[in-house]
């Protein structure tokens, strides 16, 4: 694992298709470690160990979902969350012990923000580190390209077109400082906004979305 922040690790990274990456991400709260998305390296449970374990787990939507769900739950006695419309696919591999349904502030002051359109229950987190900084966990609904823009997470014939843009369109008012997508393409799903104001890469996203963009 890597240190990215000083509450912050991120896994190796792992190729789930050619030309996207994806990594997961703990961050250590001040009531026990968190665990953003999923990772199927087990040497990495290891790591998770000696930094304390994982108390919850959050998964940001069902491409999640792998056998390492029930390892890094028996291993920690970790606490799974996932949306509830996803819920029971989830539980097909690992017993989830939360499925919200709604945005809501959870352990350490977690926003939990439901953002339905990538999948049906695709969800972001905001997370207020001690550090000062906010970190927005986007799953795979809003991630920065390879081509240095920023990208709505839809996919044809799987994704809700309409649900995405006003998902999105939702997160526009919320003010990160670093932005963690979970797949990715390019050197890192990891973006520190500086200057550049968050309702901008929004207003972004969704102009990728357009049928017109897309056929361009």
């Amino acid at each position: 694992m890597r240190k990215i922040k000083e509450d912050l690790w991120e896994t190796e990274p792992e190729y789930p298709m050619p030309g996207l990456s994806t990594h997961a991400y703990l961050w250590q709260a001040p009531s026990g470690n968190v665990l953003f998305y999923n990772t199927t390296h087990e040497h990495e449970l290891d790591r998770m160990a000696e930094l304390g374990g994982v108390a919850h787990h959050y998964l940001s939507h069902q491409d999640e979902i792998a056998p390492s769900l029930l390892a890094i739950k028996k291993r920690f006695n970790s606490t799974l969350h996932s949306a509830a419309a996803e819920a029971d696919v989830v539980s097909e591999t690992a017993p989830v012990d939360n499925a919200f349904d709604r945005r809501h502030v959870a352990v350490d002051d977690i926003e939990v923000i439901p953002t339905p359109g990538h999948t049906p229950g695709s969800t972001c987190f905001l997370v207020p580190s001690p550090t000062g900084q906010r970190y927005l966990f986007t799953g795979d609904s809003i991630f920065l390209g390879a081509d240095g823009r920023w990208t709505a997470g839809y996919i044809e014939g799987m994704s809700d077109r309409d649900a995405l843009a006003t998902s999105l369109a939702g997160l526009a008012s919320l003010t990160p400082d670093v932005v963690v997508s979970s797949a990715f393409a390019g050197d890192s799903g990891v973006t520190e906004l500086g200057d550049r104001l968050w309702a901008d890469c929004v207003q972004e996203a969704l102009r990728s979305l357009s049928p017109e963009t897309n056929a361009g």
